[in-house]
């Protein structure tokens, strides 16, 4: 990491310890023509948690969009780049990545977007792009236990039934997309969340054993989630207020992943106390 980078996160982290200390925690309003979510952001992620706070609190999130809407996936948003002249944008930076197991991509995740592993290794994050989760409800533990490379082969087969011309048209323009881009997240979103198609028309066994915890489980069985990024990409927040927000995004009209009407945002960083948040939202926090 250069120097100036050590300064940027000294003094962020500086500046998030120093402000909570006290008794009092941020509650983040993301504030767009939908409707409005409210997130908090979490100290096991510091790094994540005082870097979005500064962007927020400067005001470079305003006027981003959400640029990317993936019904029954994620919307991503944040890229402080694409509201800038190409003359005036923004060095581009990465944060180190900060996987904690309780954290996980149940729905209303707030996650770090990044680069691919092709590319970073480390799986380091964005320095300003998130996404939200909407994900899709799993209808047992048994489903969230796919061996990916099982999965494959069964949807070939299932894209050998002459019915499925749809299903493989998508998953066909999906494909092609990620060869443009580089970034497959789309079409192995879609690959997950034909399981239930799989389970229904095609007899190949898609399964392993693994161990998956009962918070997880749960999550995913009731307000679902997006349980393949798991451990692969940071968590460093959660939407505790205007889920049907994220509902109403990743449903709009787009092309080729893009919002055919750009929805913007705003974003407002305002200090609570802990108390408040744990009556209201059921926060946690460690003594």
């Amino acid at each position: 990491m250069s120097r100036v980078k050590q300064l940027f996160w000294g003094l962020s982290l500086a500046v998030l310890i120093t402000s909570c200390r006290g008794n009092k925690d941020y509650l983040v309003t993301i504030h767009t023509p939908y409707g409005d979510m409210k997130a908090v952001l979490y100290d096991e992620t510091p790094q994540h948690k005082a870097n979005f706070l500064k962007l927020a609190e400067s005001g470079q999130y305003d006027s981003t969009i959400f640029h990317r809407v993936m019904e029954n996936f994620m919307i991503q948003g944040g890229d402080i780049n694409r509201k800038k002249p190409r003359d005036k944008r923004e060095p581009e930076y990465t944060i180190p990545a900060e996987f904690i197991p309780r954290y996980f991509h149940k729905k209303g995740a707030l996650a770090a977007a990044r680069q691919p592993d092709e590319v970073n290794p480390d799986r380091v994050s964005s320095g300003n792009q998130f996404y939200i989760v909407q994900g899709t409800v799993y209808e047992s533990e048994e489903a969230l236990k796919v061996d990916q490379e099982k999965l494959g082969m069964a949807i070939r087969k299932l894209l050998e039934d002459s019915t499925q011309v749809e299903v493989k048209n998508r998953l066909t323009e999906l494909y092609m997309e990620g060869r443009k881009t580089g970034n497959f997240d789309a079409y192995t979103a879609e690959v997950q969340s034909l399981i239930p198609l799989v389970q229904e028309k095609v007899t190949t066994d898609i399964y392993i054993e693994k161990t998956i915890s009962p918070e997880r489980v749960e999550a995913y069985t009731t307000i679902g989630g997006a349980p393949h990024l798991d451990d692969e990409y940071t968590v460093f927040g959660q939407v505790v207020e205007g889920l049907d927000v994220v509902d109403k995004i990743a449903a709009v009209k787009t092309v080729q992943t893009v919002p055919a009407v750009e929805v913007y945002m705003t974003v407002e960083v305002e200090e609570v106390s802990k108390k408040e948040l744990t009556k209201k939202y059921g926060i946690q926090y460690k003594e």
